[in-house]
């Protein structure tokens, strides 16, 4: 089994990738459980939570990235000291909610790569089959400026 964390610089409490699944040149295919305690459902619709299509597109990315860092691997090298940074965001499509205990498959497919960006699709659906979303995106490995420390 791949550890995550050593593919990618996310951690708990903003890790939303469980485990890779499968992967090969054309895509990965990864899952998350999304657990009932995450702090993020104290306030995203008490009563009756459901998780934020924001951290649904998230976990996306975070599997792209699982992808890219792999796919790095295996032609010998890796992306150093960069992080995996979103470069654009199209046609997200949300189609069924995700509820704490739900765990969901999600896959992200390779479509092209031009001038250090690289184009995937994305989608998640739940143990049932169900779709909950559809995501075009890019991405580009980069060295984040240093940021100033808080005065």
């Amino acid at each position: 089994m791949i550890a995550i964390t050593d593919l990618i610089p996310h951690r708990p409490p903003f890790l939303f990738v469980d485990e890779i699944v499968s992967h090969d040149a054309a895509g990965l295919v990864a899952k998350r459980t999304w657990r009932a305690e995450e702090d993020f459902y104290k306030g995203h619709y008490p009563g009756a939570p459901i998780t934020p299509g924001v951290l649904l597109c998230e976990a996306v990315f975070q599997t792209a990235a699982c992808y890219m860092a792999l796919k790095a691997r295996a032609a010998g090298a890796l992306p150093g000291e960069g992080v995996p940074l979103i470069a654009k965001i199209s046609d997200v499509r949300f189609r069924s909610p995700v509820y704490p205990g739900d765990t969901i498959t999600l896959e992200v497919k390779h479509k092209d790569a031009m001038g250090g960006f690289t184009m995937l699709s994305g989608s998640i659906k739940k143990a049932d089959g169900t779709r909950v979303l559809n995501v075009d995106f890019s991405v580009a490995w980069k060295t984040p400026a240093a940021v100033p420390p808080a005065v």
